[in-house]
Formats: C-alpha cells, structure tokens, sequence
C-alpha cells in the first residue's frame, strides 16, 4: 500500500458534486452524487463530508452546482445575486464551527459580484471554474503545510494525532496527516498514535484507514489512554488539525483536543496545530468567541455501523430477496436499536444504529472544545511555522505580506 491509493474526497463530475460517503467508511465505500446543493447540504449536515478544508470545498462546489442547475434559469443578475446569498446562508447554517465553510461561500459570492457584467450562463461556467480553482488551491496548501510540518520532526518521531485531519478532511492530502505523510516519506516517522475520537470514532474509522492505506506504521488507542502513552515516553509529537483558529492562537478542533493540549504541555511534548490560513478567523479576538456546534445525543447514547451482507447459501439469498424486493427494510427491534437492509449489486448492505446507554438519559455532545493558544507550541500554515504572540504573527501571516520562514 502507498500514499497514492488514498482516494479523493470530494469533487465535480459530468454537472455534479460526487463524493465519498464518510459517514460509512471504512467498512462500506459508498460514492454519494449531489445533483443539487440542497443534497450536498445535506452530505454535510450527516457527516458523509466532514474536516474544514474539505467544507470550505464543499461550500464552493455547492454554490456552483447551485448556480448551473438553477441560478442560469433565474431572471436577471439582480434575482441571481440575492438568491445566491440565500443560498450561501442555507449551506452554512449546516455547520457553525468550521470556519472554511463560510470562508468557501464568501469567496464564491464575492466572485460572482466581481463578474456580473457577463450574462447568467457565462457566470455560471466561471463560478464553476472558480469552485475547481478552490478545491486544486486546497491540495496546494496542504502539501505546503506538509512540507513546512515535517521540519519540526526529527528521524524516528511517535507522533500522536486525534480525530482525521488527513486526505479525507480536505479536498487531498490533508493537514496533520499530510505533516506525517510528508515526514514518513523522508523516513522521520516511527510511528503514529491514533486516538479513537470518541463519540463518532473518526480516528478509528478514518485516520486508521488512511494510515493503513498509505503504509504508514501506527497503532490504535482509545482516548483516554493517551495519558499514559505519553507518560511513558512514546510519544514525540502531537499534532492536530483545526476547525476555526481565532486571533490570539486559541484553536477550536474536535472534542478532546483540549485535554490532550494539556497532557502534552504536563509531560514537555511539542503540541502542533497544522491548518490552512483560511482556518484562521482574525474577526474572532478569542475562543471565548466560537461557536461550538452540538450534535445528536445519539452519538453518544449508542453506536452506528454499516457492513455488508453476502448471503451463503441460496436460502439466505432468497429470504434477504424477499425482505428487500420494495427497497430497503426496517428491522422491527426493541430497546431503541435500529437495524436496516437495503439490496447493494449481488450482495445486501445493513445500516443500523444500537443503544449503549439507558433510555431517555440526558446527554451533552460538544463536537469541538477550544484550547487555549498558551498550549500551542506552533501553527503550521501554508505560508509557513507560526509561533507566538499569535496575536501578531497570525495577523502577519494571513495578511500575506510576510515572508513565507518560520517565524518566532
């Protein structure tokens, strides 16, 4: 296995947004295509695509899937711009955290103002060209960030990593996983550490399959083992992604990321945050200034998987036959769990979701937490290694006028 046979994640094909189901992965590669924004609205808010370089992709290919599919038919320029702001306000509402998706929307809306003076098809193809521009520029920033990470690790690092900020959380490549695939190329990288990531197990569903994929040595743990690993001198290097980074260094990512900030400061382990500058929202003073999206209680409450079924004898094959001859059908369970079989080619996929804790139990599920920027060794942006005071060299950075060096 290599690097190469990591898919793409997200992109445009004969007139729709395609892309890979994630909220299935590993065990089912389903592909889901959107052929209206709405449907990819819909991809977001259910996870199929998740990781805030890849919604800030996703925001683009929408509005533009949004702008040939109906905005050409719209009457005039003045119709098409309020309807595209609109439609921007829609695909945003999905998720309130990840700062890309509104960084995505805005550069499309302000592209299509920029070119009004061409007629509703001309600007449809053009706003269609931009979205693609974003999503090859996204694959350009996360080599950079990989090439400029990889600096800060030295031959034979045990790097630790929670949630997936690799291939699948951006358009390609990935963030703090394209820090490791970089370093793993030039030999630096001994192994990797995956967190789970509790409560959607992204590590284990996703950062572990991508590792896997790309040959790279790791080994799974659940979260709260990670003190203990670190204690134990295994660990060289955490670094993560992020979901919206403020202006004074303070770092939204998924839940847990703030606990393990803390362990890596106590045991004397660099914390490394590897993200594009279009994370970072300069009109936030803080984290105090966040949002912090909350989620089902059920991801919490129970557990969801997906398999498929390849029937072993013709019996079982005509009884799978007949439950799912009308679509897919519902398995009648007690206790809360949910359990459905649809028809998959020759085979049968199941989908279900099963109860772990009591019913009607109440449940808060933060999907991100902040970490302060005092726990933050360095940024790794696209435009190089960013230390503090971030309150000056974010500025500096995402302004473009630095030099692109480490700074601090």
């Amino acid at each position: 296995m290599a690097f190469s046979d990591i898919p793409r994640t997200i992109w445009w094909e004969d007139g729709k947004v395609v892309l890979i189901d994630q909220s299935r992965l590993p065990l089912v590669g389903d592909l889901l295509a959107c052929n209206t924004y709405d449907g990819v609205c819909t991809a977001i808010t259910g996870m199929a695509v998740r990781g805030a370089p890849a919604l800030g992709v996703a925001a683009a290919l929408a509005i533009a899937l949004w702008a040939v599919t109906e905005g050409v038919a719209l009457d005039g320029h003045e119709a098409f711009l309020s309807r595209l702001d609109e439609v921007a306000a829609e695909i945003t509402a999905t998720r309130p955290t990840a700062v890309n998706l509104f960084w995505g929307a805005e550069r499309m809306k302000r592209f299509a103002r920029e070119n009004a003076d061409v007629s509703l098809g001309e600007l449809s193809d053009l706003m269609v060209q931009e979205a693609l521009a974003v999503q090859a520029e996204d694959e350009e920033r996360n080599r950079a960030i990989g090439a400029y990470g990889a600096e800060l690790l030295e031959e034979g690092s045990l790097v630790l990593t929670h949630c997936n900020a690799g291939s699948l959380a951006t358009a390609y490549f990935g963030t703090a996983l394209g820090v490791i695939f970089t370093a793993a190329e030039q030999g630096k990288i001994a192994g990797v550490w995956v967190d789970e990531t509790r409560p959607v197990l992204q590590g284990a569903r996703l950062t572990a399959w991508e590792l896997r994929t790309a040959g790279i040595t790791h080994r799974l743990i659940t979260d709260n083992m990670a003190a203990s690993v670190m204690r134990q001198g295994r660990v060289h290097a955490v670094i993560v992604g992020a979901d919206r980074i403020a202006a004074n260094g303070d770092v939204a990512n998924k839940i847990g990321t703030y606990g393990l900030a803390v362990l890596a400061k106590e045991h004397g382990i660099p914390f490394y945050v590897a993200a594009p500058t279009s994370t970072v929202d300069l009109t936030l003073a803080s984290g105090d200034d966040i949002v912090i999206e909350e989620r089902d209680p059920r991801e919490v409450t129970g557990f969801t998987v997906s398999g498929i079924i390849e029937p072993r004898s013709p019996i079982e094959s005509s009884a799978l036959d007949s439950l799912t001859r009308e679509g897919s059908y519902a398995l009648g369970m007690k206790k809360g769990h949910q359990m459905e079989i649809s028809r998959k080619g020759g085979s049968f996929q199941f989908d279900g979701w099963f109860r772990i804790a009591p019913p009607n139990v109440d449940v808060y599920n933060p999907a991100f937490d902040v970490t302060p920027a005092k726990y933050v060794t360095a940024i790794i942006t696209e435009r190089g290694v960013v230390r503090a005071p971030y309150g000056e060299t974010l500025a500096d950075r995402c302004s473009g006028s630095g030099a692109i060096h480490e700074l601090g």
